[in-house]
């Protein structure tokens, strides 16, 4: 799939917003935009892997960018051995017991002969696996989160480098994304979108409550970093030394620098991805999944299996939100587990994939920079324009006061507003599949 001249133009437009919050108002809010907007256009092509592709509706992407922002605290924060000698390995003893106790459950129900006996059994494994586990692991999380509550009290992570947690964001989430599958996705589509939303309330629930293993609602913060600190850049004679005789402030420029370090390494990225989403989407693979999502039933008479398929695209684009999840904790350098939000990491996403376009990448990736721009620059464009309206009127009146306070929503009208032209004058998207 080759972009049109159109399509060229749009993501010129797109750009030139972004060049003109530069040049006319900071470029390293620019650059946080650009950064944001290469995460938010990974997560809409996770997010168009499945509903593009197969017509998967998953309103649960949040708790797979969450899994992916946990992958990159497990992955680089350094561990706390206090906390391990209090109780680390016990933990590790009540999730193997745990696990045990699902498996052995498994098996009996499928060893066993149907009946009440078979029933009783399993109720006996599981309540007895149950209490067995809370024995173990209640006193080991205790032990964990008394050590030094007000700045740890969690396990932390193995102290490898920050890179390496973006696979294993990817991987946490796409094993989640099994779990789900393999229970949700034999279910019709509104009862799928219930329970992967259900499901990635109980990650974030998870998240926020178990401090042990990611501190809870108190939050990790100091991630380390793939690119430099800028209070290295600025300390170093040789950046100051070069980039005053450039004519720029040390301090702006090591900001800059940094974003523009960041930038790399997420263009990188997104460019792999989308190079290896249109090959994926051009061959007989993407043919058939587009059969699939068109006519299961003439698909599935023609010997696919359906359900191992959706399967397959439900992993694979879990895994890219997970990346991308990954991705936005290294750049925030901290997690925050109550930041997580469905109208932030779950309807924007949606937004995105359906103003860009749906069935179609490069849609996806043009959403994703064009709505999380307006989602930043809304707000103050709106601010300004409502000032410019009520400058006639005296300082105290009513609707003056009304319309000022108000300026804080725009941004969700806005995103209203758009995803209704959208769908009014180009219901396939602004780039729509071929």
């Amino acid at each position: 799939m080759t972009l049109t001249s159109r399509d060229i133009f749009l993501f010129f437009i797109v750009f030139a917003l972004i060049g003109a919050t530069g040049f006319f108002q900071s470029w390293n809010v620019a650059l946080g935009i650009f950064n944001m907007g290469l995460i938010s256009a990974i997560m809409a092509l996770g997010v168009n892997m499945q509903w593009g592709y197969a017509g998967l509706f998953n309103i649960g992407v949040m708790g797979f960018v969450a899994l992916g922002g946990l992958g990159a605290v497990i992955v680089s924060m350094p561990p706390v051995n206090d906390a391990w000698a209090a109780g680390g390995l016990r933990v590790i003893f009540a999730l193997l017991i745990g696990i045990a106790t699902l498996v052995a459950a498994t098996q009996l129900w499928k060893r066993m002969e149907k009946g009440a006996i078979r029933a009783f059994a399993l109720i006996v494994v599981l309540v007895a696996g149950f209490f067995i586990f809370r024995a173990v692991f209640d006193p080991a999380v205790e032990a964990i989160e008394a050590v030094n509550p007000a700045n740890l009290g969690y396990l932390g992570g193995l102290g490898l480098p920050v890179i390496l947690s973006w696979p294993v964001g990817a991987v946490l989430a796409a094993g989640a994304a099994w779990l789900v599958g393999k229970t949700a996705l034999g279910l019709r589509s509104d009862y799928l979108a219930i329970a992967t939303l259900g499901i990635s309330e109980i990650i974030i629930a998870v998240l926020k409550n178990e401090d042990w293993l990611s501190r809870g609602v108190k939050n990790v913060i100091g991630i380390p970093r793939p690119v430099p600190y800028e209070i290295d850049l600025q300390k170093s004679e040789t950046f100051v030394e070069r980039t005053t005789s450039w004519g720029f402030d040390p301090v702006i420029a090591s900001s800059i620098t940094v974003k523009l370090a960041y930038a790399g390494l997420f263009l990188t990225v997104l460019i792999l991805l989308l190079w290896l989403s249109q090959a994926a989407l051009s061959s007989p693979w993407g043919r058939m999944m587009r059969a699939i999502r068109d006519n299961e039933v003439a698909a599935e008479a023609m010997g696919k299996n359906v359900t191992a398929r959706h399967l397959q695209i439900f992993i694979l684009g879990s895994a890219v939100c997970g990346l991308a999840g990954a991705m936005m904790t290294t750049l925030d350098g901290q997690l925050t587990p109550s930041s997580y939000q469905p109208l932030r990491f779950t309807f924007l996403v949606w937004v995105m994939v359906i103003v860009g376009g749906s069935g179609n990448n490069f849609g996806a990736v043009l959403g994703g920079f064009l709505i999380w721009y307006l989602w930043v620059m809304v707000e103050p464009f709106g601010l300004i324009l409502i000032q410019t309206i009520t400058a006639g009127m005296s300082d105290g009146y009513w609707l003056k006061d009304h319309l000022l306070d108000s300026a804080a929503h725009m941004r969700l009208l806005t995103m209203g507003l758009i995803l209704l032209l959208v769908l009014r004058f180009s219901p396939r998207g602004l780039i729509p599949e071929r």
